[in-house]
């Protein structure tokens, strides 16, 4: 890797990263569907313009409806399920999650797609799945003592918007 690389890997890590802590700090505050919306709202308000100055503004107006499903499918609805989330765990366990979207990227490839699955693949995309649960399950208390259920609800919602990314 060049160092340009490196630095823009680091760089998207870390905005990445410092969403999960965003989410943390203001779902509490807005909740999570206000977040999402904020969120949402506020990419448009920079891709929009930039869509514009490009001269793809046409392809918007032609494709909105789809363009629109993947909206909600990939940001407004993961947004909003990580927000709920947020309630009730660590930023840092949410992005544990979030490691699970190539996972179910490469289960729906599997299934819908029929991307072949060979032994080394299969056993990477098991361990990879029993890694991330075992880290989130441990770190989430997830265990036949806690009668709190909201945990157990937050790691579902992650899972959730994992499997819309992956989607």
């Amino acid at each position: 890797m060049r160092a340009r690389d490196v630095l823009e890997l680091t760089l998207l890590a870390a905005i990445w990263g410092a969403s999960f802590l965003f989410m943390r700090i203001a779902a509490p505050q807005f909740g999570p569907v206000a977040l999402a919306a904020v969120r949402v709202a506020g990419a448009a308000l920079v891709l929009l313009p930039l869509l514009g100055l490009r001269g793809e503004a046409a392809a918007l107006r032609r494709h909105w409806r789809a363009i629109a499903l993947v909206g909600v499918m990939n940001s407004a609805l993961p947004f909003a399920l990580f927000g709920f989330a947020a309630l009730s765990i660590s930023a840092g366990l949410s992005s544990i999650f979030n490691a699970g979207t190539p996972l179910f990227t490469a289960l729906i490839a599997w299934l819908w797609l029929h991307d072949r699955l060979d032994r080394r693949r299969s056993a990477g995309l098991a361990l990879g799945l029993a890694g991330v649960l075992g880290l989130a399950g441990h770190n989430a208390g997830l265990r036949g003592d806690v009668t709190d259920l909201q945990p157990a609800l937050a790691v579902l919602a992650c899972l959730a918007a994992t499997l819309l990314y992956a989607a």
